[in-house]
């Protein structure tokens, strides 16, 4: 049996994830097996398993900080919003079906133990299992059946450490109230915390810690200085890249946030890009003039968030910006949109309809029952540069622009380019890790004088920079101690 230790927070985006990801890669680095898990994760940023399934994005950051391949175990119910009140239900790589929110915690104890057979499968083999949790414990209205968090932990029986986030202010109050809305056993099962992404001088929060100790009885396994270069790394929410402020840049790229915006991680190695201004428009917002490109993101709900782009204005905005001479580019669903219709024939997405679409390439969508989630290597039309990505998208798309198609694939063809290659779009997600595509593609706006040479060396570099931001700060000794605990 694998050691195991759970993360768990004090609410969401407390860092659990990033947490999971820096000690993955500083355990994997002292020459352990380490391989990551989420028992529930809620998100529209997936990535393609071996084995043909999808898992949250998050666990594909941490198991390539633990230097292992993406497997359907790594996250065993994954929960992808489709509507404010229901979610596509993900169960061990598959679609499982659509739930609202009230019956989903009907099927829990049916998940339970899905999730447990998973968790017995990832530890195979390993050395340390390193679990993240979801939100936080102290949602005790949701404790009934829990899968995420302390049911879990229970269930797997393993032990849990908390992690509070300073830089949101009122951590003591976080971790004083999370360790007393836990049961008798939960408290016992809290071996300590991490206090995360503290600034300053770390001698100034002594007299917390002696507080923490006091009301809670808890260990201190370290206080986390804020890591600068986070924000290398592949978020997991949506919020955290529609927050950041956009960087003043030759190249203007305008990203409408969608309603349902999905697989947004696409967008990381243009943020990386020191020449490259990402300008997130947040709803209520138009898409600023002067743009370069606007690039269209994918979408779990393609024909909700047409609707939403209606609402918003932002077709006339974007139907200006190609008058204008601009550059538009389309993925998955942003891809869908750029056609005359979207059709929903057997309500995949919600009710049974067929709705307009931006109307800039001659093509039509309709929404299939099968979802493609493959792999794929091929080259750019434009640039005959090589590029690679996967797929993960329902819908099959026929007219005359596909004869024009953006994309070579080892599949066949993939996408449409219009006739003056400034409309353009595919079903390819990951296409712009593909370091020389991503810098032709902006070769086209201006000579570049600064660029990256290679994204996923930069990903590489960071974690192991965050693993050795850990291994100064955290005692991680004591807490491979308290994981090997539970063999």
């Amino acid at each position: 049996m694998a050691a195991a230790l759970m993360v768990q927070g004090t609410g969401s985006d407390v860092g659990k994830s990033l947490l999971v990801a820096g000690m993955a890669r500083a355990f994997a680095n002292r020459g352990l097996k380490v391989q990551p898990f989420k028992p529930q994760n809620m998100s529209n940023n997936a990535a393609v398993t071996i084995e043909g399934g999808e898992i949250g994005r998050a666990q594909a950051l941490q198991a390539r900080a633990a230097r292992v391949p993406l497997r359907n175990d790594m996250n065993p119910v994954l929960l992808k919003p489709q509507t404010e009140t229901g979610a596509q239900v993900i169960v061990q790589g598959q679609i499982y079906g659509n739930a609202k929110a009230r019956d989903y915690q009907d099927l829990k104890p049916k998940f339970l133990t899905k999730v447990l057979e998973s968790f017995e499968r990832i530890g195979e083999g390993a050395d340390l299992v390193l679990v993240e949790g979801a939100g936080s414990p102290a949602e005790v209205n949701l404790r009934q059946n829990d899968i995420a968090n302390m049911g879990f932990a229970e269930a797997a029986d393993i032990p849990v450490v908390l992690a509070g986030d300073i830089d949101r202010g009122g951590v003591i109050a976080q971790i004083v109230g999370t360790h007393m809305l836990l049961s008798t056993s939960e408290q016992a099962r809290t071996k300590g915390y991490i206090i995360n992404k503290f600034r300053g001088d770390l001698s100034l929060f002594d007299n917390g810690l002696d507080i923490l100790t006091e009301k809670t009885g808890l260990r201190n396994f370290g206080v986390l200085p804020f890591f600068a270069d986070a924000h290398k790394l592949p978020p997991e929410d949506a919020f955290a890249i529609s927050s950041m402020p956009p960087r003043t840049g030759a190249i203007n790229i305008a990203v409408p946030v969608f309603s349902r915006i999905a697989n947004f991680d696409d967008l990381d190695p243009l943020l990386a890009e020191p020449d490259v201004a990402i300008h997130m428009v947040k709803p209520g917002k138009p898409i600023p003039t002067g743009m370069d490109i606007i690039l269209l993101p994918g979408s779990k709900a393609t024909l909700a968030d047409m609707d939403f782009v209606r609402v918003q204005g932002w077709d006339i905005d974007i139907l200006a910006h190609v008058r204008q001479g601009g550059t538009v580019i389309g993925i998955c669903g942003g891809y869908q949109m750029l056609g005359t219709t979207l059709s929903d024939p057997s309500g995949i997405e919600g009710p049974a309809r067929t709705i307009d679409g931006l109307g800039l390439l001659d093509f039509t969508t309709v929404m299939s029952g099968t979802k493609k989630l493959v792999e794929e290597t091929g080259t750019d039309t434009l640039t005959g540069a090589a590029i690679a990505g996967y797929h993960m998208h329902v819908g099959e798309c026929e007219g005359a622009a596909l004869t024009r198609p953006m994309l070579t694939l080892a599949s066949g063809p993939d996408g449409a380019l219009s006739e003056d290659n400034r409309v353009m779009g595919n079903y390819l997600h990951g296409l712009f890790a593909s370091d020389n595509f991503r810098n032709k593609f902006i070769n086209r706006f201006k000579l570049r004088k600064e660029k990256i040479d290679d994204f996923e060396l930069v990903i590489d570099n960071t974690l192991d920079k965050l693993a050795t931001h850990m291994e100064q700060y955290l005692n991680l000794d004591a807490l491979l101690e308290v994981a090997n605990d539970a063999r």
